[in-house]
């Protein structure tokens, strides 16, 4: 199932007091950056980030999810509705995300 551009568009809004949140459409899915750097994406209407050392900590009980059959498994981010604690989440995990690979 793809995700749809309301819950795009809403998880966009949620992620609106941060400069820098862009994202690129994927096979029906979307992949969301932060300061060019992948923070995780929307699978199947579910925000999905990368379980960096910072996310597990501040999210100790969030599940982990396969965004994809053969994927990696990323944390399922529950409190989508607090702008706040996404803002301090995703900000959080910036210095652990890996810097993005260089086109050739």
């Amino acid at each position: 199932m793809a995700s749809s551009k309301e819950y795009l568009d809403f998880v966009l809004d949620q992620l609106s007091e941060l400069d820098g949140i862009t994202y690129r459409a994927m096979m029906g899915e979307y992949v969301i950056y932060y300061r060019g750097k992948v923070v995780g994406g929307i699978y199947d209407d579910r925000f999905l980030v990368k379980p960096v050392k910072s996310a597990l900590m501040m999210m100790p009980n969030a599940q982990l999810e396969l965004p994809y059959e053969g994927a990696k498994e990323m944390l399922m981010v529950d409190d989508i509705d607090n702008k706040g604690f996404l803002r301090e989440l995703i900000e959080a995990m910036y210095d652990e995300l890996p810097a993005p690979k260089r086109k050739r």
